[in-house]
């Protein structure tokens, strides 16, 4: 049986190698670090997360939720290792990062069917089958080949990344646990802001000192993702754009005085011991100094510990409707698969979730089967049929949400709570089919050994 080939050990390389390697595919996973890693990179682990420890909802009535309850079903290893990694986030799924990547990378590694070899890929194979799932940290290299092999039609856009400060470092007596309306377990620290430290603090991050963007692209067109922008660049939009976003001040009570603020910045725990907290939508691009400077403004941040500044760094993508099918592979050689980021997908587990469909496709093409396909009424299925047809106007990255889902055949009162319960409920009925599916080729491998 030939060999998968898999580019890429981030979320959606890891879990594509690891699908095709259940249903009996031997993959080679080929992954650059540690010999090389780009700017944004650190450990020497595989699906390594870079902007965030929060992979979001994970209540199965929001579409992010609902993505991740349909990959639990179906056997996924990146959902499995959010599960045996997870840390308290209130309503949310958040892992420790250290440990989460040690967990896929042990699962990786152990595995029989998957050999990993170490190095730098410069080059896409174009006659054998294979996932190209290198992130938007793609190496110059391979970017130039993906660029000649699609035609030169990848677009680039710009993401950011939040700081991290030590919780030891954290003044306490302004700060404050509480999560938002009194959800879940008070698992956010809470800096809060009246109207004169707001517009203090406002100003100075509107006049603060931006590290230069450096790339080797003539003209290359920027783009910032909305779900990374800069808080920076946020901000210059207006002087309230904060306190309708990241410092929304709304729902946030203070536990020991009922008091109410201006605005409030939040901060999220990196682990479960509580040891490093990273600033809620304040990825950014402001030098080191700069960041030092302006968040020490923020009631509480004074004297901080910056465990790790923000960074921002090009992420790539292709124009996937275009080129790819709902499969991912190219329309012009199915041979060849892409997955993660660079398809368009937007997200974490979006990310793991396309690296999932990609690996199961490409490993049944190998099996001399048909590619298979997600219904579209799922979510990763919804996601794929994305990719394949895109929106209304130029394509943009996309997160999970029910705007890509087909529309329910009857109507349902009760408002958007209810309409999104019934999606889920439809999604989750199809999902255990294909789980059904899934299982069925996977004992028909174990049939055949």
């Amino acid at each position: 049986m030939d060999r998968l080939i898999v580019i890429g050990a981030g979320l959606a390389g890891c879990e594509a190698a690891y699908q095709a390697a259940s249903l009996g595919v031997p993959v080679t996973l080929y992954e650059m670090k540690p010999e090389k890693k780009s700017a944004a990179h650190h450990a020497d682990t595989f699906a390594e997360l870079v902007c965030s420890n929060s992979l979001r909802s994970a209540d199965v009535t929001n579409a992010s939720g609902l993505l991740k309850e349909e990959m639990r079903r179906m056997g996924s290893l990146i959902i499995e290792a959010c599960d045996a990694t997870r840390v308290s986030a209130g309503g949310a799924l958040a892992v420790d990062r250290e440990l989460f990547s040690r967990y896929v990378t042990d699962k990786i590694l152990s595995h029989p069917n998957i050999e990993v070899k170490y190095g730098e890929v410069t080059e896409v194979p174009r006659n054998a089958v294979c996932v190209v799932a290198t992130g938007p940290l793609t190496s110059d290299a391979l970017a130039e080949d993906i660029s000649s092999l699609i035609g030169g039609d990848s677009l680039y856009f710009f993401d950011a990344a939040a700081p991290i400060v030590s919780y030891d470092s954290i003044d306490m007596s302004k700060a404050f646990f509480a999560s938002r309306y009194g959800k879940g377990d008070p698992d956010y620290i809470n800096c809060p802001m009246n109207e004169e430290e707001y517009k203090a603090f406002y100003e100075a991050l509107v006049t603060a000192e931006e590290a230069p963007l450096h790339t080797a692209d003539e003209g290359l067109k920027v783009k910032v993702f909305e779900g990374c922008m800069p808080v920076e660049i946020m901000a210059k939009r207006g002087e309230d754009t904060l306190r309708f976003g990241p410092m929304k001040p709304v729902g946030i009570t203070n536990p020991e005085t009922g008091e109410t603020y201006y605005a409030v910045v939040q901060l999220r725990r990196e682990n479960e011991e509580g040891e490093m907290f990273n600033l809620v939508g304040f990825q950014t691009h402001l030098k080191f100094p700069e960041q030092k400077r302006v968040f020490g403004m923020i009631p509480g941040l004074e004297n901080a510990e910056f465990l790790r500044y923000g960074v921002m760094h090009r992420n790539t993508f292709i124009n996937s409707p275009e080129r790819l099918r709902c499969d991912y592979s190219l329309r012009d050689n199915g041979k060849i698969h892409f997955a993660g980021q660079m398809t368009g997908v937007e997200g974490y587990i979006e990310s793991a979730a396309s690296g999932f469909a990609a690996g199961v496709s490409a490993a049944l093409k190998i099996r001399g089967e048909e590619a298979y396909k997600f219904p579209e009424t799922t979510m990763i299925g919804a996601m794929a049929h994305y990719i394949e047809n895109g929106g209304t106007g130029p394509f943009q990255p996309m997160n999970a949400n029910f705007g890509i889902v087909p529309r329910l055949e009857e109507k349902v009162r009760g408002g958007k709570k209810a309409r999104y319960e019934a999606y889920s409920r439809r999604a989750l009925e199809a999902c255990d089919r294909v789980v059904g599916e899934l299982n069925s080729l996977r004992h028909d491998l174990e049939v055949t050994k």
